[in-house]
């Protein structure tokens, strides 16, 4: 179980910092959102890896290319959502 959550962990931090040198611009989140980013990013792309391949929403984490594609996913949400709030007109 300990190593589970250590592995959920160090992949989790290894998808957040690609995620994160992918999508262009500044983003102001710390380590431990950069690991929260990479955790959040394996469940989407769990998600849309079984949306897609299997047909049924499966709930559960994916490997290392999934996690990378879903916390891509996650920031770019997140950075548009963030920068909308910034603009005034």
């Amino acid at each position: 179980m300990l190593w589970n959550i250590i592995v959920l962990i160090v992949i989790g931090l290894i998808a957040g910092f690609i995620a994160r040198a992918v999508i262009p611009g500044k983003q102001d989140i710390g380590i431990v959102a950069t690991i929260v980013l990479g955790i959040i990013g394996s469940l989407v792309g769990n998600l849309l890896g079984s949306l897609i391949f299997h047909g049924r929403f499966e709930l559960g984490t994916s490997g290392i290319i999934g996690s990378i594609i879903g916390a891509i996913i996650v920031l770019g949400i997140y950075v548009a959502a963030t920068n909308r709030r910034g603009v005034t007109r």
